[in-house]
């Protein structure tokens, strides 16, 4: 099965069209107020309206009230909730929709953690102190690989590139890869050569790991 790509901090419908015609797989709209690629949800509407019904439509919160969720999800038609903060388990899984749990991966405990949230798919992340995400920074995929093992599809975040996403893939085996910072000419802008080449080189690895 050839991997999911993700990309995530569409700010524009420029972008989200680039991203879709380069194969992207799901789209990612920031809903955190301490994150450069936030949108309002009337922005991400916009852009959301212009994206194939085929391409999943993601929404990321950090902490947020269960009313600005639910509100996101009727007017942006979302199809996965991603949270980034310090939500339960419960929490995730209250609004009918797919969810995923991020992890910044510390070490081996942050593995262990990882069934306590029985969501549809876990996302890993690098972690850096006082950043929820979009560091590009890198964890040690090693720890990435056990989480592939617990039976839960696992989006590989945290430092990926075109140069480097065909490796994560192969190494890891993950059901998708989630890239922000690593496809931008600046934050919130994507390079839509970096987009394109990062797509490419993901699915490339994909096959060569099958």
């Amino acid at each position: 099965m050839s991997v999911k790509v993700k990309i995530c901090g569409i700010t524009s419908i420029d972008d989200a069209q680039a991203a879709v015609s380069a194969g992207a797989d799901l789209l990612g709209f920031v809903f955190a107020d301490e994150s450069p690629r936030r949108l309002s949800i009337e922005q991400a509407a916009t852009i959301a309206r212009t994206v194939s019904p085929f391409v999943v439509r993601v929404g990321l919160f950090v902490n947020a009230p269960e009313e600005l969720v639910m509100h996101a999800m009727g007017a942006c038609g979302l199809q996965l909730l991603q949270f980034h903060g310090d939500e339960t388990p419960e929490y995730c899984r209250q609004f009918g929709a797919m969810s995923m749990k991020a992890f910044r991966v510390k070490g081996p405990e942050t593995i262990q953690a990882l069934p306590e949230y029985p969501t549809d798919a876990w996302l890993l992340d690098a972690f850096v102190p006082g950043q929820r995400g979009g560091t590009g920074h890198a964890f040690n995929w090693d720890l990435a690989v056990k989480a592939v093992t617990l039976g839960r599809p696992v989006f590989l975040a945290g430092g990926l590139t075109p140069d480097n996403v065909g490796e994560a893939v192969r190494r890891v085996r993950p059901y998708g890869v989630d890239v922000s910072s690593g496809v931008e000419s600046a934050p919130g802008k994507k390079d839509a050569a970096k987009v394109r080449a990062f797509i490419q080189a993901a699915k490339a690895g994909s096959q060569i790991s099958a």
